[in-house]
């Protein structure tokens, strides 16, 4: 067997292992997809009224959970962070990597494996939001290219965001802290288009709203599934998202490394 089919091999086996462990523990599962879940009738029905008034777009002359939905359908990309994070804190700790390290697998394998499986239980997250967010009164306009478009890009940014999460969980000192690190990036799309527009924050904020990555994705997603109006956002969207994985990616494999090198020397 080739290096690189080794390596394909060793990363399946990982995989396989994260999944059975998210089947067997599903609890932070649970609770990642909950938090989407919960905001989405949190601004539906407290909110909604007040917020949606006035806001131009989907939510002009329509209900105010078309304007929100995006938002919340990319909170749930951002949220699946968090057992990245933690499940690669809990592996370092408890001391699993250190016997893997001692084992002819793949280097790559651990973290592979690991950024794999996350991915695919954000996806699933992410369908059961949009799953809620059609029950509560959410009605897209998309047809089958925009839905896969829109797939495509939260698949795209889940990948991204799943790789920092890798980092993250790698220089972590603890699982504690591991799942406090990415809470930034859950909440961050509010200080977006999320909620309200942009237009309506303080100047300060309004300008942090318009530039930050989270809010060229969110009005591509809501331009595709609503049909409001996308301009370069997709562009910069797809832009910001493989800046991320750029990003994620070779930090989370130098820390890696780093540590392997260190428990040589050791």
């Amino acid at each position: 067997m080739t290096a690189p089919s080794h390596a394909v091999a060793d990363s399946l086996t990982m995989l396989r292992r994260n999944l059975k462990h998210a089947r067997r523990y599903p609890s932070l599962t649970v609770s990642v997809v909950m938090t989407p879940v919960l905001m989405l009738l949190l601004f539906t029905y407290v909110f909604g009224g007040a917020l949606g008034a006035g806001i131009d777009g989907p939510a002009s002359g329509g209900e105010y959970v078309d304007y929100l939905a995006p938002g919340i359908i990319l909170m749930a990309a951002t949220s699946g962070a968090l057992v990245t994070a933690v499940g690669v804190c809990v592996d370092m700790t408890e001391g699993i990597v250190n016997r893997f390290r001692t084992m002819a697998i793949s280097r790559s394998a651990f973290l592979t494996g690991h950024v794999a499986g996350s991915v695919i239980q954000t996806l699933l997250s992410i369908v059961c939001v949009v799953a809620v967010a059609l029950l509560v009164g959410f009605r897209p306009h998309a047809g089958p290219v925009e839905w896969l478009a829109a797939a495509g890009l939260l698949t795209l940014l889940t990948f991204a965001l799943t790789w920092l999460a890798a980092g993250i969980g790698l220089v972590a000192r603890n699982p504690e802290s591991a799942s406090n690190i990415p809470l930034p990036l859950q909440f961050l799309p509010f200080l977006g288009s999320a909620v309200v527009p942009p237009e309506s924050m303080p100047s300060g904020l309004r300008w942090f709203a318009e530039y930050q990555p989270f809010t060229s994705v969110n009005e591509t997603l809501r331009g595709l599934l609503t049909g409001t109006e996308i301009g370069t956002s997709g562009i910069t969207a797809v832009a910001w998202c493989l800046a991320l994985t750029l990003t994620g990616y070779f930090w989370a494999r130098t820390v890696f490394h780093r540590g392997a090198a260190a428990d040589r020397r050791a």
